[in-house]
This record gives structure tokens, C-alpha cells and sequence, in this order.
């Protein structure tokens, strides 16, 4: 059975024309102190019969604490993950600058075997990022999903 997944990959470009991508550091211990492949798109599961674009919003805000951007949204395709999971991703071009990430959060017993449950935020920190800088901090399944976008500007994408 496949698990759907949709999310929202914002680019801008900076004065000098460059992309930068909007990314998320992943949250609670597992990620907690790595960097390099520890970001993902802001993303989340969704139901068969849910609108992709419907999840991505919604997930979007939920890890953000913000609603996505008012903008020209296209779906840049869907992408199978090395667990299998396939995620729909939707694209736009923005200056998206929220105040603070103020993320929905996750329950885990941590330390694994103590009994303690504990909450943690399922985004720490978000940030605009170069292309070589994503390229070393997304998740590896993730940097398709990047050399589409990018791809997908170049042609003249808008």
C-alpha cells in the first residue's frame, strides 16, 4: 500500500538572480543534532480521496506556524522516496519571511526504554538555503525534487 505524501517547495530568486529554497530541520532526538541530509520540504501525509494541493497548504502551516504564501502554485510532480512513500510536491516563487517556525509537535518515548514520553516539534528550525547548501542538507530522496524545480525554472518556468 502506498503512503502519499504532499508538500511545498517555495524559491526565490536573490539580487544576484541565484535560487534559494525554503527547507525545514526535521525535529526531536533523532535529528537533533545533525545537519547535512537532517531538512526536508515542508510536507505530510494525506488521505486517498484528500486534494494534494489541500495537504500540502495544510501541512505546510502546521510545520511552519504559517500559512503558505499567497501565490501561483504548479505541482512539480510526484516523487517516490527510498521508504516508498510517494510525495506530491507544489512549487511557487515568494519571499515567504514568517516572524518565528512555531511547528505542530510529535509524542515519543524518549530516552528509547524509559517510559517518558515527551513532545517534540516536528520542525526546529526552517531557513532559505542556496542551491549547494540544499543539495547537502535535504535528505538524499529529497534532491530529485530540487534538480526538478530547478530544472523546471530554467525552462522558463514560473
Amino acid at each position: 500500500m502506498t503512503v502519499w505524501s504532499a508538500g511545498i517547495l517555495l524559491y526565490r530568486r536573490t539580487v544576484r538572480s541565484e535560487l534559494e529554497f525554503w527547507i525545514a530541520h526535521m525535529g526531536g532526538p533523532f535529528w537533533a543534532h545533525k545537519d547535512a541530509h537532517a531538512w526536508s520540504i515542508p510536507k505530510g501525509e494525506y488521505l486517498e480521496d484528500e486534494d494534494p494541493m489541500v495537504a500540502a497548504k495544510r501541512e505546510f502551516a502546521e510545520e511552519m506556524g504559517a500559512p503558505p504564501p499567497s501565490a501561483d502554485y504548479i505541482q512539480l510532480g510526484s516523487f517516490r522516496q527510498p521508504s516508498g512513500k510517494v510525495v506530491t510536491v507544489f512549487t511557487a516563487e515568494s519571499d515567504f519571511a514568517p516572524g518565528e517556525i512555531v511547528s505542530n509537535t510529535f509524542s515519543l518515548e524518549w530516552p528509547k526504554g524509559s517510559g517518558t514520553v515527551r513532545s517534540f516539534p516536528e520542525i526546529d528550525d526552517a531557513k532559505w538555503a542556496t542551491e549547494p547548501d540544499a543539495r547537502t542538507k535535504l535528505v538524499k530522496g529529497q534532491v530529485p525534487i530540487l534538480d526538478a524545480l530547478i530544472q523546471h525554472v530554467r525552462n522558463g518556468g514560473a
